[in-house]
């Protein structure tokens, strides 16, 4: 497996492993915000972040999004979840681009436990998510 820097042209393979993951571990998400963010991803929330793709054999099977020291976004898809792919992008995002805080859902037991088990701990939690839809978000921080 390799990591690299994705271009435009990665964008469908990188929405393809979005919806892959989401479709996977977010039950709570209404089909209607599914649909508007799967339609932002790539005008809106891609171009946005620093994004690290993780490939394996010619396939794009993981991706994180970085914007300053914050993991904004780390998704695998489900067919790999796992087997290291996501622990993967998270040290690199942490060694190489500083990350040190990150939001998730609440209702992801799964991505909760994955955070809290390589060092983050939560320091905040809002009842809104980000667009404010009722999505409860916990802000966590790296334990240095």
């Amino acid at each position: 497996m390799i990591l690299r820097e994705p271009g435009v042209d990665d964008y469908p393979a990188i929405v393809g492993v979005w919806r892959s993951a989401v479709t996977a571990t977010h039950d709570f998400l209404a089909t209607e915000h599914f649909a508007e963010i799967e339609r932002a991803l790539p005008g809106d929330y891609l171009p946005n972040v620093t994004l690290t793709v993780a490939e394996h054999q010619g396939r794009i099977v993981g991706f994180s999004g970085v914007a300053e020291n914050r993991l904004e976004m780390l998704f695998v898809h489900d067919d790999v979840r796992g087997t290291g792919v996501g622990t993967r992008l998270l040290d690199d995002a942490i060694e190489r681009l500083e990350v040190t805080e990150l939001d998730v859902n609440e209702q992801n037991p799964h991505a909760v436990e994955f955070y809290r088990r390589r060092g983050f701990e939560q320091v905040a939690r809002s009842d809104l998510d980000g667009d404010g839809l009722p999505y409860p978000i916990l802000t966590l921080a790296l334990r240095r």
